[in-house]
């Protein structure tokens, strides 16, 4: 098959997930690519037409193993009609575990047919200067990877002459899926005395999660602790300040520092 235009399919809050589908992309070459940025939260309910003589590459972050369920809401709405597809999930160097697996059912379910899948590397959502994880990640190595997987894409798919062709996927992962879980109750805080009430967080949360007329709050039944905010903050007066998120820090910070390399399924 012949790969004439490729559309990326990404739900991405930091931008790290988008990164590294791009090079992708970019390894893979093709006359046109179309970008669905699901991360908004109009994304939501925005209305999309099947999916056709295109390469889908999905592309979401790892949480606790899982695919973002808001994430995989998104997907959903989401149709191909055969159409091959490249599954992609971003964790910061602990595990993957499901996440993969998890997409590639959505897909599936959604009309799409599996090709590859890769699990690539980024920086932690809940990293910081005085506990690093995974800092600067996806360096040029990992992105060269990312460009090196495309090639490998695009051999693969040529070499299939039909659709129906394409031979199912195997990637890792368990069914039922581990179980995912959400710290209640907490949400990025913000230092007043620092906020300029600039909105770039506001513009950034992809649920909508902070009110446009008081930008220092946060609303935690909404948050995902995708730490979208406390890294936009032009001034640095969001941040997550728990207790709770402070002990994973320090527990991923002690366990998951060994420098982990992407891992990818053809």
């Amino acid at each position: 098959m012949k790969i004439h235009s490729i559309t990326l399919a990404y739900f991405s809050p930091t931008g790290t997930t988008r990164r590294v589908l791009e090079s992708i992309a970019a390894g893979i070459t093709a006359d046109g690519i179309t970008r669905l940025d699901l991360t908004p939260p109009e994304a939501q309910t925005r209305a999309t037409a099947p999916l056709r003589d295109t390469l889908v590459l999905f592309g979401a972050p790892v949480y606790a193993g899982r695919i973002p369920a808001v994430a995989a809401e998104r997907f959903r709405r989401l149709q191909g009609e055969g159409t091959p597809a490249v599954l992609v999930v971003v964790y910061g160097n602990r595990l993957f575990e499901d996440a993969l697996l998890e997409l590639q059912h959505l897909t599936v379910e959604c009309g799409f047919r599996p090709v590859a899948g890769g699990g690539f590397l980024g920086e932690h959502s809940f990293s910081t200067a005085e506990l690093p994880l995974s800092p600067g990640r996806p360096d040029a190595a990992d992105l060269q990877r990312a460009a090196d997987f495309g090639r490998q894409i695009r051999e693969k798919v040529w070499r299939i002459a039909h659709v129906e062709d394409i031979s199912p996927l195997s990637v890792p992962g368990n069914f039922p899926y581990r179980e995912g879980h959400k710290l209640t109750g907490v949400a990025p805080v913000t230092d007043a005395a620092l906020c300029t009430r600039c909105g770039a967080c506001i513009a950034v949360c992809p649920t909508a999660a902070i009110p446009p007329d008081d930008p220092a709050a946060t609303d935690p039944a909404a948050c995902i602790l995708c730490c979208a905010c406390t890294r936009a903050c032009p001034v640095g007066a969001r941040a997550l300040a728990d207790p709770r998120i402070q002990q994973t820090r320090r527990w991923l910070y002690e366990s998951c520092s060994a420098r982990k390399e992407p891992e990818v399924y053809l």
